[in-house]
């Protein structure tokens, strides 16, 4: 096996065991779950892959119970997406030189832009839920901008609507 090929793999395993956890959140251990995402969490580190970071951080927002915790987990997803600049970071795509990023078609920056609409979202929730419709409305504003991003599926249509929904309880307040 080569070493890119060791690095697909341990890449894949990464996002195989966010998604046992996830599924063991679904199932409603909440507590084993938060361990899990934890664990990979602190194996993961700062210099782990944006994409396995964000997507790691949007799960285990999912298993908060409280609001703030939450808020701080959908506020490291954004971060793991955007870095500092808070645009989607450039990211090297397996078997790709480092540096090169795959086209607008796909690859992990492309995820990234996918995401950040719920990302977004999230945050605007979080924020409308502790009570500061300000900055609910500011992600709110920030989301519906990513927009574009989203694919016209399933996916892509329950966020814009999620979206609607937000923007009508945020005009209620």
């Amino acid at each position: 096996m080569t070493e890119q090929q060791r690095a697909d793999v341990s890449e894949d395993a990464v996002m195989t065991r966010i998604g046992q956890a996830a599924m063991l959140l679904h199932a409603g251990d909440r507590e084993e779950a938060r361990n899990r995402f934890a664990e990979l969490w602190a194996r993961l580190g700062a210099d782990g892959a944006p994409l396995h970071r964000c997507t790691l951080a949007h799960c285990m927002a999912d298993a908060q119970e409280d609001p703030e915790d939450r808020l701080a987990w959908h506020l490291r997803a954004l971060t793991a997406a955007t870095g500092a600049t808070g645009e989607p970071v450039a990211v090297r795509p397996p078997r790709a030189p480092r540096g090169e990023e795959r086209g607008p078609g796909g690859g992990p920056a492309a995820a990234l832009r996918a995401l950040l609409p719920s990302l977004h979202l999230n945050l605007a929730t979080d924020y409308l839920e502790l009570r500061r419709p300000a900055d609910a409305r500011v992600h709110l504003s920030r989301a519906r901008a990513a927009a574009p991003a989203l694919a016209d599926d399933g996916y892509g249509r329950g966020v814009r609507a999620a979206l609607d929904r937000l923007g009508r309880r945020l005009a209620a307040e």
